[in-house]
């Protein structure tokens, strides 16, 4: 338990070196979803093998890095690339950077947007869909919180009866009927990867609840819980998981769709972070 303050700690007093920013705001971007940086007024940059600690994302599209700066008139942190289980990463790695940016021991963060690129599981789903996270099943056979728990990080039993709040979610849904962007609301799934699903699993995460698929989000989440902060998710839908008329689908073909819906994404986040 110590271990793990003591390594916040190490990264923090790395990070102070470089700026003094006490961002309320954090933002993991997922696949294909770095365009948000362009948008930040930015103060400070630093790669992620700079930083004690700190995991390195190997997935294509996730740059790796930790960016410091102005959103819509707001201090933000924002993840340019997360870390995924399937890349060899425990689940205490993968989570640690959301240990850093909180309030309670970190940089100051109290409200954490998530976004990433999922696979629709729903059948009136489109590619290119929003869909804004409602609730989440985490299949990835592992917790980020399993082990010893640290009573000043937070309790041994999280409660999670409202994961992604309710309070954003009506907020994204009001801007996104004045600004005419067309959303979704669901259920996101996440396994552990890195291959995509087979039709019988696409049929069985329909039956259990399912409106989206994909490999991350869910343990930053429940850390992000454990530490008492807010959270907003959002999946961009970058293919259609229909298990009677499933088509092969490429990592270049998910960032392409990712791509052409990332601005709408990016708006929307841009509106919702300035209303706060």
């Amino acid at each position: 338990m110590n271990e793990l303050r003591n390594k916040i700690n190490e990264t923090i007093n790395f990070i102070r070196t470089k700026t003094s920013m006490q961002p309320s705001i954090g933002i993991i971007l997922g696949t294909g979803l770095g365009g948000l940086v362009q948008e930040i007024d930015i103060e400070c940059s630093i790669d992620y093998d700079e930083i004690p600690h700190f995991p390195l994302s190997t997935v294509e599209s996730h740059h790796g890095k930790l960016i410091f700066g102005k959103l819509n008139g707001k201090d933000v942190v924002a993840m340019q690339g997360r870390f995924h289980y399937y890349e060899g990463y425990t689940m205490q790695q993968i989570t640690f950077p959301v240990r850093v940016m909180s309030k309670k021991f970190g940089l100051g963060v109290e409200t954490l947007f998530i976004s990433n690129a999922g696979g629709g599981l729903n059948p009136e789903f489109e590619k290119g869909d929003l869909m804004i996270m409602t609730d989440h099943i985490n299949l990835i056979g592992d917790n980020p919180l399993i082990g010893p728990n640290d009573e000043e990080l937070g309790p041994r039993f999280p409660d999670m009866s409202e994961p992604y709040s309710k309070e954003l979610i009506a907020l994204a849904e009001k801007i996104a009927e004045e600004e005419n962007i067309k959303v979704r609301k669901g259920v996101y799934v996440a396994l552990a990867g890195p291959n995509l699903e087979t039709r019988a699993e696409y049929r069985f995460l329909r039956i259990i609840g399912a409106d989206a698929v994909g490999m991350s989000t869910v343990p930053e989440n429940i850390v992000a819980n454990h530490m008492g902060m807010k959270c907003f998710g959002m999946t961009i839908i970058t293919d259609l998981c229909d298990p009677d008329n499933l088509q092969p689908v490429t990592v270049e073909e998910v960032i392409a769709v990712a791509k052409r819906a990332e601005p709408k994404m990016t708006f929307l986040l841009k509106k919702l972070i300035e209303r706060l």
